[in-house]
Order: C-alpha cells, then structure tokens, then sequence
C-alpha cells in the first residue's frame, strides 16, 4: 500500500525517498553494475545517517516497513509532465550523427549507470530528463547497517516488492554480514528485477566482464586507420554479446564494404533494418549499398526515409545513376552498341560499380562492335558476387538479373569458337528465365549453330569439303559475326582451289577478330599460291611477331622475301634456308649474303681466340632455333679485307644487317647479350 508524499516536520517523520537512498547504500558492494559514489563520514556502522538534499529520481517508489526501524512512510515520485523520451542514442555508429530510432534508444541505456544528479528515470530505461525536484522529506532512519560505509548516488530506482519480513544477511552471496535481505532468501539488489528485465533485450551489457560497446568503439577507430579485417573481428565480438543491437550490424556492413564483400555487407544492413524499422542509418547505408550494386528501385525506398533528411550526396549519385541505366537499356533496344557501350560506362563511373550486369552489358557491346579481345577482358573485370536474392528478382534490359550473365557469356564463347561453352551457358540463361523471348531465341541459335559446326568439321575431316562449306554457310546465317565459322570457311575454299573466296573470308573474319592468327595464316597462305608476295610477307612479318617460336612461319616468309626479290628482278644468293652458318669464302659473296631481304648475323672470327671458339657452338644453336635469320661466319685472318671494309678490329664481333643495311654491332659480347640481340631482331 503506497501513501500520497508528506512534508518532513522533525524527527518524528520519516521521508521513505531518504530511506530508499539508505537502503541503496546497503548494496554498494554490488560490483557489477557499480555506479558513482561519494563518501560519507558515518561515525559508526550504526550511526545515523546525515539528511541529504538535492534530486531525487522521480521513478515511483513504494517500501514497507523495515525490522531495523519503527518509523513508517512512503513517497510516489511522478513523471515530468513535459518530459520527451531522447531516441537519439546509437553511439560509435560510424557516422559523424548520432541519430537512432525510438526503439534503439529504449533499450541502450543500462540501469544505475546514469547520473543523479542530473538525470531522473523518466519510466522506462534510455529514456533520461533533467528535472530537479524538491526534496518532500530529509530525515533519514536510524539503525540501519552500511558496511561499506558509502553511499551511492541517486539514479537507480527501486523495484516494488512484497511485503516479506527483512532480515539481516549472514555474509553469503555478495553481500557482508548485516546486509538487508527479504524473506531470509539470499540477497538482491534493490532493481534487480528491472536489470534482469533489461539485460535480456538491452543493447550494452557487459558479459564475462566484457562491454560490447568497447568493442565497439575499438572497432570504430580500426574503420578510422582501414584496418577493416580488424574492425570486422571487433563488431564479430560486440554482435556475439548483444545480438540485437541495430548499430552493431550497420557498422559491421561497413566493414564489409571495406574488405569488397558486397552482398554481405548488404544483408547485414538489412538484419540491422529488420531489429530496428526505424534505424535511419541503416536505411541509409543500405540504400547507398544497392545504388552501387545497380539496384535502383530498392535503394529508393530506404533513401527516402521518413523524417530524415536525405543525403545530397547519394541523391545526387542515385539521380545520375538512374539516368544512365534508362539510357543504357533504350540505346540497347535500338543496338546502337556505340551508346549501349557509352552509357554503361557511365553509369560504372556513377557509382554503380559492383553491379555486374553493367559489367556485362560492357562486355556484350564490345563484343557486337567487334572487339573481341576487349570482350573476353571485360568478363575477368565483372564482380564476383555470391547470389543474392535481390538479384535474383531483379530484371536488367527486361531478362532476370543472372539469366542476363549467361546469355552475355553465350554470345562471347560462340564468337570465340567454344560452343559446347556457349550451349551451356545458353542453357542455364534458359532456366533461370525461360519465358524470356530473347533468351529463347538465343538458346535455339546458339544450339542450331553448335549443330552446324560439328556437321561441318565432320564433312571437312571426310574430304567433302563442298558440302562443309554449305554447313558453315548455315551457321553463319543465323550467326553473321562469327569469326570462327568463316574461317572454317575459307579453309574448305582453299581446299577447292577458290583462293578469292578464302580470302574473302578471312578477311572477314579478321574484320570481327582482327588478331585472329589462324585466319592471317590462311589468308598469307592464298596470297603465296596467287603469288601475291608482297601481301603475303606482310601478313608473314605479322605473324612472325606473334608466333616467334613457329618455324613453320618462319620459312613461308623467308621464301616469300626471296620470291618477292626475284619478281622485282633483284639477284639472290642465298637460297637456303637456316640449318647451319654460311662460311662467308669472298667480298662478292659477303655483300650478296647481307643483301637478302631478311636479317644477317655475321660471326667476325678468328680460329686461334679463345672466346670465338667458347661463342661458336652458342651461334650454331642460334641458327638451328631461328632459321629465319641468315648466319655467317668470317675469318679475319684469311679475309682481312672484308674485316677492313667492315672495320673490324677485334674477335668476336657480331654485326646485324637488315635488308643490306647494318642495324647493330656487338663486340666480345656474352652468351645472353647475343641471345637476346638475336631474339630482339628474329621477332
């Protein structure tokens, strides 16, 4: 039973708010949830305590008589009437704002650890005012026992309790000899109910000695130095202790987005989202993370928060963003693949850059303008992202989101000739989206295609070569821009003596993939046999630089240099090709051979040095590696005229002529200077 507060008038009347500050000293020893003290001079353990004014809190309170004392009372403290709880209260968010919701904020604040003399409990925990009050009453009971002789601040309120006879402890527990118990069981703190009652929804508590928000806060300062696999094990930490708590998550998606782990960072924005609806800077955040995932309808809604001020920033980003995709799809409706290549790109810069359908997009429009090998390039730069369910709902261009990602993949393995790849890949677009009219037409193409180049690689293999041609003409009718397929061509038209024809479609092949060698090897192939040898030491020379190791190239172009000498009527010497070094017997001899229109190494020697005859066996090898390069060997000794002609005054020295001209001298150089010249002039 409570009674209505009464004015202290002597002695006589006790005021029950100075009772409850006695009994709370009681239980200083409370370790842990220990607030502030300030010492007192008690005289002794049973003296009575001196009157104490200030604030009080203004949490309801209701005590019954006690054992130790004969004076009765009780004091009701009411609520503010104009007290507004404060929701701001998600500290060491990593925000420079302390913004959190209304629930956030009700659960963070910890019993007994706010200051009296500032704050009152207003009802219910996180939710503090300052409100000075007028003490009712300032005489305190006498009798009471307070071992520890200190006494605690007001702040934290007492719990109703039962009426149960108070006895004094017998030092169990965490209490001393003399403490005040109910019933004779063991002894309780004063508001033990409402801590048990919050430690089981609060955000902050401390476990094991360990505080969650310390961890937090720790984790802060990592984020702060980039040290985000650090700060990631912090938050890991404070989450294990207070699962519930909404700032935790968002600052744990942070450090997920430091460490490139997207789709996580995303979900945990959306588990903070889900604890608190009304934590904005989840929201927030969140909305930030699927702007760059390209997700612009969902980052919309947690952008737009109710009641919060949107961030110029992200607004600007998501307008820009916006744009560009709306760009990007109509200039793909229409194939201008120049636009469709120009808009997604800038919706990349925008800040859509973990979006990998945009990536992709990137891809397939370099792809239909021909740039093959930018194509394949751009699928290694695609992110990496593990499924996501938004991803999955989600339609890029009108296909679903992955179904768009095979179909782009289809397209590049069947121009880069893998088409077992690119059914596949076809196929698995056809699952995932099988109403999708341009996934359908591109599964039937890519099968009808992949059926047409075995049929025809079957009928080039049985020598029937004219109905090969047929087959590949079927596929590059549902498929014009395949490389591949024209080449295979053109190959059957060779095979029939058609030489135009199969350049023809080398050429074509090499106008969709300009560094295709086996289409450049054939097409220098048919210019040799309609002696067209000027095209075809072009096309030999290119193919030398890519193929340096292939001797088989090598020898076509040296024998298409010397026939395209002899058509101008120039006179030839030196008809063989590579094997072994020319002994160089004359000066008439010597110019012809440096003549040739290739390049010439010339081995000045001298049969008595002891470094010609370490070099010689290396030059040797040198010739039978690089048979497209004419070697010769001259003794000074026996022709000292041509060492005069070519001023040369010491062995070994190695001259390079290309075309009849000298492009480099090496005197007394080492095994890999040689090499390496060789190698640099054989290319």
């Amino acid at each position: 039973m409570s009674h209505s507060p009464k004015p202290s008038t002597g002695g006589g009347n006790l005021d029950l708010n100075s009772l409850t500050d006695h009994l709370r000293d009681s239980l200083s020893s409370f370790e842990a949830n220990k607030p502030d003290f300030r010492e007192l001079d008690l005289g002794s353990p049973v003296s009575p305590l001196r009157t104490r004014g200030g604030l009080i809190t203004t949490t309801t309170v209701t005590a019954t008589t006690s054992s130790s004392s004969s004076s009765s009372g009780s004091a009701s403290g009411t609520q503010n009437p104009l007290h507004k709880p404060n929701n701001s209260n998600h500290s060491g968010e990593l925000s420079n704002s302390s913004e959190s919701s209304p629930t956030a904020s009700a659960k963070k604040a910890q019993p007994g650890h706010s200051r009296s003399d500032s704050l009152t409990h207003s009802g219910q925990f996180g939710s503090q005012s300052a409100v000075n009050s007028p003490l009712t009453g300032n005489v305190l009971p006498t009798g009471n026992i307070c071992p520890s002789g200190r006494i605690l601040k007001t702040g934290m309120g007492m719990a109703n309790r039962s009426a149960k006879a108070d006895v004094l402890g017998s030092g169990t527990a965490n209490y001393g000899h003399g403490s005040i118990m109910r019933g004779g069981g063991s002894a309780k703190c004063a508001n033990s109910d409402a801590v048990n009652s919050a430690s089981r929804n609060a955000w902050s508590v401390r476990v094991g000695g360990v505080d969650p928000e310390e961890l937090k806060k720790t984790g802060n300062e990592m984020y702060k130095k980039g040290c985000f696999g650090e700060a990631l094990g912090l938050y890991d930490k404070a989450i294990a202790l207070a699962p519930g708590n909404a700032a935790y998550r968002s600052n744990r998606a942070a450090a997920l987005m430091g460490l490139g782990r997207v789709v996580e960072a995303v979900k945990e924005c959306e588990e903070a989202v889900r604890l608190d609806p009304n934590y904005w800077r989840a929201h927030q955040r969140l909305g930030a993370l699927l702007i760059r995932l390209g997700l612009v309808e969902s980052a919309w809604k947690h952008l737009c928060f109710p009641g919060q001020r949107l961030d110029p920033v992200e607004l600007q980003k998501f307008q820009l963003v916006e744009k560009h995709l709306s760009k990007c799809s109509d200039a793909r409706k229409v194939n201008d693949w120049n636009g469709t290549l120009r808009e997604a790109e800038a919706s990349i810069a925008a800040g859509a850059d973990y979006c990998p359908q945009l990536f992709m997009c990137r891809a397939e429009a370099l792809l239909k303008l021909h740039q093959l090998e930018d194509s394949e390039l751009s699928l290694s730069k695609v992110p990496k992202l593990e499924p996501y369910a938004k991803f999955l709902q989600t339609r890029f261009f009108g296909i679903l989101s992955e179904a768009y990602l095979f179909l782009v993949q289809a397209q590049i393995e069947m121009a880069l000739g893998r088409f077992e790849n690119a059914v596949a890949a076809a196929e698995k677009a056809g699952q995932i989206d099988p109403r999708n009219v341009e996934v359908a037409v591109l599964l039937n193409n890519v099968r009808l295609v992949a059926r047409a180049r075995t049929r025809g690689n079957d009928l080039f293999k049985s020598e029937r070569f004219t109905e090969a041609c047929s087959a590949y003409g079927e596929g590059l009718r549902l498929d014009p821009a395949n490389s591949v397929l024209y080449c295979n061509r053109a190959a059957c038209w060779f095979k029939l003596g058609s030489l135009e024809r199969s350049i023809d479609d080398c050429n074509q092949a090499l106008r969709i993939q300009p560094n295709y060698t086996k289409a450049l090897l054939r097409r220098a192939a048919s210019y040799s046999k309609l002696e067209k040898w000027a095209d075809a030491v072009r096309d030999y020379e290119v193919l030398r630089r890519e193929l340096p190791d292939y001797n088989g190239v090598a020898e076509s172009l040296f024998h298409a240099q010397v026939a395209l000498k002899k058509s101008r009527g120039e006179e030839v010497y030196n008809m063989k090709f590579g094997g072994e070094v020319e002994e160089v017997l004359g000066f008439e001899q010597f110019r012809a051979a440096i003549s040739l229109p290739c390049v010439s190494v010339v081995h000045f020697k001298s049969s008595s040095n002891v470094h010609c005859k370490q070099i010689s066996p290396l030059v040797d090898t040198l010739c039978v590696r690089y048979p497209s390069i004419n070697f010769l060997k001259v003794d000074m000794e026996e022709h000292p005229a041509i060492a005069n002609a070519e001023n040369v005054r010491i062995v070994p020295t190695f001259k390079i002529y290309k075309n009849g001209n000298r492009v480099k001298e090496i005197v007394c150089p080492s095994h890999d200077v040689l090499e390496h010249s060789v190698r640099h002039y054989s290319i």
